[in-house]
C-alpha cells in the first residue's frame, strides 16, 4: 500500500507504480540506469554491466519479503526502486532511480518510504544499501529517511575514483 506522500507524488506525476516487471522491464531498467549514469555521473560501461549483474543475482519473480516498484507513465518506464533480501533480518535497498523528467517532485523520498515501511512489514530488523559518495540527492534522501552511514571504500570503479558509501536504517 502506498503511503500517502508517494500517492500525492505519483498523482502530480502522472506516474504510475506497479510491481509485477514484465518481459523486458528488467533489461529496460538496466539500460536507463547505464544512460542515466554516464551520462550525469560519467560512469563507465562497466557500471551498466555491475547493474546487470545485481538483477541476474535474484529469482525472478521475487520472493514474498523481496518487491520491486517500477514507475512508469505512458509506457515508459522511468524509475524503479526495490527491496531484497540480503538476510533473514536485513533488507538491502537497490535499484533507487528516476528519469530526470520526474525528479524534484518527492517520487524519490516517497519511494524509500514505501521501501522503508515495506521491510518493517516484512519483519527485517535492518536496511542496508551501497551507493556512491557523489551521488549528493540519494545520500540526503537516504539520511533524511534516518539511514546512517556506517562504511565507506575509496577505490577506482565506473571508470574512475570514487567511494563507496554503506548506509544503515534498523527497524527494531
Amino acid at each position: 500500500m502506498e503511503n500517502g506522500r508517494l500517492s500525492g507524488a505519483l498523482a502530480s506525476a502522472g506516474v504510475a507504480l506497479r510491481h509485477a516487471p514484465r518481459p523486458g522491464d528488467i533489461g529496460e531498467l538496466v539500460r536507463l540506469h547505464g544512460v542515466l549514469y554516464a551520462k550525469e555521473h560519467g560512469y563507465s560501461l562497466a557500471f551498466e554491466a555491475y547493474v546487470a549483474k545485481t538483477f541476474s543475482d535474484y529469482a525472478w519473480p521475487l520472493g514474498d519479503r523481496e518487491r520491486l516498484w517500477i514507475v512508469e507513465k505512458g509506457g515508459s518506464l522511468l524509475g524503479s526502486i526495490a527491496i531484497v533480501q540480503a538476510s533473514p533480518t536485513e533488507a538491502q535497498l537497490r535499484w533507487l532511480l528516476l528519469d530526470p523528467r520526474i525528479r524534484g517532485l518527492g517520487l524519490g523520498g516517497g519511494l524509500v518510504t514505501e521501501a522503508v515501511d515495506f521491510s518493517r512489514g516484512c519483519g527485517y530488523e535492518t536496511v542496508i544499501l551501497w551507493t556512491e559518495g557523489s551521488l549528493a540527492a540519494a545520500t540526503s534522501l537516504y539520511r533524511k529517511a534516518g539511514f546512517v552511514l556506517t562504511q565507506r571504500k575509496p577505490g577506482v570503479i565506473w571508470g574512475a575514483a570514487r567511494v563507496e558509501e554503506r548506509y544503515e536504517l534498523r527497524l527494531s
